[in-house]
């Protein structure tokens, strides 16, 4: 009797346990995905390049790349990166929901440099194409 008593919560247990994971994750053409996600989001610049011109140097310059979500599901920015330490980018870490709009902030600071200066900032996000490449460029005399 005792014995049946164990197979019976040991099994209880497994089923449980079975069924919550089922709960939380469904398949759909063999991809997993939680019931909490409505979508992939997608992120779109309306520009990619910012040419500052000519810069005298020693001067700190900033520009202003917009971007939308024009995906379905939250856009999360999960990092924004610079190629050099003279550009700084600044980034909202909130999620931006499907259409909304959001801005990433970039400063090149020009002090020590001269002639033609090309600087790359790398925006990771979760959207479908997780890596963009956004450029500057400034002549510095």
């Amino acid at each position: 009797m005792m014995k049946v008593i164990k197979t019976m919560v040991i099994s209880f247990f497994l089923l449980n346990i079975l069924a919550c994971n089922q709960a939380k994750d469904n398949r759909r053409d063999g991809e997993i995905f939680t019931e909490a996600e409505s979508g992939k989001a997608e992120i779109s610049f309306q520009e990619y390049e910012h040419d500052f011109g000519k810069v005298k140097e020693g001067e700190k310059v900033a520009c202003v790349f917009s971007f939308c979500n024009t995906g379905e599901g939250s856009l999360v920015i999960e990092s924004v990166s610079a190629s050099c330490g003279c550009t700084v980018p600044k980034y909202d870490k909130k999620p931006v929901p499907p259409g909304k709009n959001g801005m990433i902030e970039v400063a090149f600071n020009t002090a020590g440099r001269s002639g033609i200066q090309t600087k790359t900032v790398t925006v990771r996000s979760n959207a479908g194409t997780p890596v963009v490449i956004l450029k500057l460029t400034a002549e510095v005399f």
